[in-house]
């Protein structure tokens, strides 16, 4: 019998309603103790975790509780689902998923173990140089196992169904969603000749895509000779061409530095993709924010896509 919301949490219908209701601590920590209520963890301390863009809660020191909205419902299941596959197949700890519902007014939660460690993009400018290495090797070896993990027991909740037809989607919206973004006419005007030019793979190889592979997403322990222990949210998983997340991995793990992203792919074990494809997967990407990108990371010596594509995902120099 599912479990019942308080009042106090509403429908959520819109990603608008989400980040203003995501800003409302008062109603949403009452709420998260009535679901730890529910749970058998009454009394258990709350800790609101400041990033992301669901709420998501420290439950004591060893769990994690995250809320899901009616409209993204899907990703709760999609990241149970994964959670419970992935668990002890690779060569860092994941979360272990210990429930997952569906609640009143459509809202879902996922109840996981916390990982040890900090955040390795908190902790990246205090970690050695050789120990930074060290943890771009192992974070390699880390996406090559989820990438050999068989994704078919995943295939009724992970998508997309058809990789071709994925990709016709996003080309479709492109100009529109990096408009809205704010990414400026010069950039925009490059993007159709760009993709033109660029041949991706309608189908081929498929793997299960973590899709946000950053240094956001991995923990490491800095009282264990900054031990990588693990690897986190799942919930926008997809099933698709490996390449897709080496977008993530040159934007958020290497950021532009091409010995880093050198290494990263000898660790991997497979020669370094096309920087063109690369960033045509950047422009295509769900998450894409391509005016952002230009101002976190290094700037090319023109602006032109194609020097964009060599400075962010080039392994020379």
């Amino acid at each position: 019998m599912p479990l019942r919301l308080p009042p106090m949490l509403p429908s959520v219908d819109t990603s608008e309603e989400l980040d203003a209701m995501v800003r409302d601590e008062a109603l949403l920590r009452p709420a998260a103790q009535d679901l730890c209520a529910h749970l058998g963890l009454t009394g258990a301390r709350l800790v609101r975790f400041d990033d992301g863009s669901l709420p998501v809660y420290a439950v004591g020191g060893t769990l994690v509780l995250k809320l899901f909205p009616g409209f993204e419902a899907a990703e709760g299941v999609r990241e149970a689902r994964v959670l419970s596959h992935l668990w002890g197949q690779l060569p860092v700890p994941t979360p272990r998923l210990h429930a997952g519902e569906m609640y009143k007014n459509g809202w879902r939660y996922v109840l996981m173990s916390r990982l040890p460690g900090v955040s390795l993009s908190t902790a990246w400018s205090r970690i050695p140089a050789v120990e930074q290495d060290r943890i771009v090797d192992e974070a390699a070896e880390t996406l090559a196992a989820l990438h050999s993990v068989d994704w078919k027991p995943l295939a009724d909740v992970v998508g997309p169904a058809d990789w071709g037809t994925f990709l016709r989607r996003q080309r479709a919206g492109v100009l529109e969603h990096h408009r809205a973004a704010g990414l400026p006419k010069p950039w925009l005007d490059q993007i159709p000749g760009f993709l033109d030019a660029v041949r991706l793979p309608a189908s081929g190889e498929r793997v299960l895509l973590h899709t946000e592979f950053m240094r956001e997403h991995l923990t490491v322990d800095p009282q264990d000779g900054w031990r990588l222990t693990g690897l986190f949210d799942f919930e926008p998983a997809m099933i698709g061409d490996p390449a897709y997340d080496f977008v993530s991995v040159g934007l958020f793990m290497s950021r532009g530095d091409p010995r880093l992203l050198r290494r990263f792919y000898q660790a991997y074990g497979r020669p370094p993709h096309d920087p063109y494809q690369l960033l045509a997967y950047t422009l295509l990407h769900v998450y894409s924010d391509l005016a952002w990108y230009l101002r976190e990371m290094p700037a090319p010596p023109h602006p032109r896509l194609d020097a964009l594509a060599e400075t962010w995902f080039g392994t020379d120099g």
